[in-house]
């Protein structure tokens, strides 16, 4: 007796779309693998969008650019605004950043991931291509446990409380930038540790998720507004806290952001406000880092990818270890 799964058909393409967007960025990440130590970020960071672009335009979406490489007029591709995929199925924003840590690809060094995250239209924070300040920490504390504008210090010893332990047992990751001496002072002077880290905060955000496997118990700092919406869609999918303010402290920036129907520019935003609704991520390894294994270039002519996607209705996470035989996919020279 033959039996048949039924499967509702929305259901059923979001499903398939969970894989998909797994297809997208294991494109880029191997395009860009190709340039590691190279020394030349842009033309991996082009190598990725390129890549990207290509396989957004393959799915079975109306699909949205709404954080991209930059606006119109400074990026050729997937620009905030620009339409992918096959114009059928479901309208979706999605927020992309084909090489996050174009200078560790450059330099090959760890922790460079292609990455994007795909939700329901009108769902992802519609942002200028900015600085953000930005605050995270992992699941199962109260809400506001730590807040954007209490002090790292007074953040830390709220954290040390809530999870039971010395200040001293508290580690918080930072972008290493003189911008940054404030908050890695007053973290330090908690006893808490500070883990610096050249670039990369989508991944560093993710961390924070995991303390026990990581040792990061918190995330504070200013980087990149895309990357800011990106790990906001990761941290729904895994669970945490965020909040972030756009940093638009010039006239320019205001009316940009304006533009995008953003009317608060001190507005704080939490996980919520940035990623509504059903949301899936994905992020596939360029060099190996903690988060995930780089390509790897078999000389059997076989490449490796390492893959983490998400989806926050269900909160699954899968890690796909691939081995691509058909090469010809990746539209390599």
């Amino acid at each position: 007796m033959s039996t048949h799964i039924s499967v509702p058909p929305q259901l059923l393409l979001e499903r398939i779309l969970t894989l998909e967007i797994v297809r997208v960025t294991e494109r880029a990440a191997v395009s860009s693998a190709r340039l590691r130590g190279h020394g030349n970020e842009k033309a991996a960071d082009q190598a990725a969008v390129d890549a990207m672009r290509r396989e957004l335009n393959k799915l079975p979406i109306y699909g949205t650019i709404v954080i991209g490489e930059g606006e119109r007029d400074e990026a050729p591709m997937l620009f905030i605004g620009e339409k992918v995929g096959l114009n059928a199925g479901p309208q979706v924003d999605i927020a992309v950043d084909p090489l996050e840590g174009t200078t560790l690809c450059a330099k090959n060094m760890p922790g460079a991931i292609a990455t994007m995250a795909m939700a329901d239209a009108g769902t992802l924070l519609h942002a200028p291509d900015v600085y953000m300040q930005k605050i995270a920490v992992g699941p199962g504390f109260q809400k506001g446990v730590v807040e954007l504008d209490a002090s790292p210090a007074d953040n830390v010893k709220r954290l040390a409380k809530a999870k039971g332990v010395d200040p001293s047992a508290i580690t918080v990751l930072v972008l290493d930038r003189p911008r940054h001496a404030e908050i890695i002072q007053g973290v330090r002077s908690t006893g808490a540790a500070v883990r610096l880290i050249t670039d990369g905060d989508v991944a560093g955000v993710i961390h924070c998720a995991t303390p026990e496997e990581t040792g990061v118990d918190m995330y504070i700092g200013t980087g990149g507004a895309p990357e800011g919406v990106l790990a906001a869609v990761a941290l729904r999918c895994i669970g945490g806290q965020m909040q972030c303010r756009l940093i638009l402290d010039t006239e320019e920036k205001r009316e940009r952001a304006h533009k995008m129907g953003i009317t608060d520019p001190r507005k704080v935003y939490g996980i919520e406000d940035m990623a509504r609704g059903d949301c899936l991520f994905a992020a596939t390894g360029v060099t190996t880092g903690s988060l995930l294994t780089g390509v790897k270039f078999r000389k059997d002519g076989v490449y490796e990818t390492e893959t983490v996607v998400m989806r926050s209705v269900t909160g699954t996470v899968r890690y796909i270890k691939a081995e691509h035989r058909q090469l010809d996919k990746f539209h390599l020279d």
